[in-house]
Order: C-alpha cells, then structure tokens, then sequence
C-alpha cells in the first residue's frame, strides 16, 4: 500500500511505503529503512530495506558518501529493570559532501514525512558518521 501526499512547503509530490514502516513497527521483519527522493520524479522510494537481522552498523554502511537519504532505524534494547524495549529513531543524512540542491531538497522534505510515520520516538540529524554513531543512538535512550 503506498500512501502519496503533497508537500506543502515544496511543492513535491511524495509516495512513502507506509507498508515497509509498519512492518519494521509492528512486525519487526526490517531492521531500517533508507529514503530515497527521486529528483526527477519528486517521489520518495525505499532506497534500501535491513533485515531483522542486520545491526546500526548495516543501516550507517548503507548511506551514501555523498548524497542525502532518510533512514528509520527500529533500535532494541534492555532496560535496567530486564525489560525489553523498542524506540524507533529518524535519521536525516546530510553529509558535506552531498549537492546543495539535494540538500535543500532533503531539508524541505523532512517534516512532512517524519510526520507521515507516526511512531517515531528520535531524530536525528548527522552530516558524518560521526553524527550518527551508534554511540549517540545510545545517549539519546538516557
């Protein structure tokens, strides 16, 4: 099921796998999920999908040098008092190295799809790894 809504600061029309969300959500079938906006078509696309298996380092291995992406990042852990927990994080990625058109473009888009995947409890935004290490995903559980 894809969901398409329209932009309102851009202008961009944006079709977002809400299918792929849910089931990294609920089902706990996916690890991550990486976005893509496709400039010419102005459509956001899964760029990449991490399995239940896979870790934070995968999702970070997953991202460009040098183009911007959006990643949900479905991180689990164990609290002190031994309970099992979940907290969904969104990353915006922005590296240095990425075209200032494809950075403005990512920086207008994102309030519109982090409101689209309701259950997100972090975000991030990170222009180099270490913006987004697994170190800071841990901090922001504190």
């Amino acid at each position: 099921m894809a969901m398409a809504f329209k932009m309102a600061t851009t202008g961009m029309w944006v079709t977002e796998r809400k299918n792929s969300f849910m089931e990294m959500k609920w089902k706990k079938v996916h690890r991550y999920i990486v976005f893509k906006i496709d400039e010419g078509s102005k459509r956001l696309t899964v760029d990449k999908v991490g399995g239940a298996g896979e870790e934070y380092a995968d999702l970070a291995a997953a991202l460009p040098e040098d183009d911007c992406r959006y990643a949900v990042f479905d991180f689990d852990f164990i609290t002190v008092d031994n309970c099992r927990k979940s907290k969904i994080f969104f990353i915006a990625w922005s590296p240095t190295a990425s075209r200032i058109r494809a950075k403005m473009l990512y920086a207008t888009s994102k309030d519109g799809l982090r409101r689209a995947l309701d259950g997100i409890h972090y975000e991030l935004q990170a222009t180099d790894p270490t913006e987004m290490g697994f170190d800071v995903i841990k901090d922001r559980l504190k």
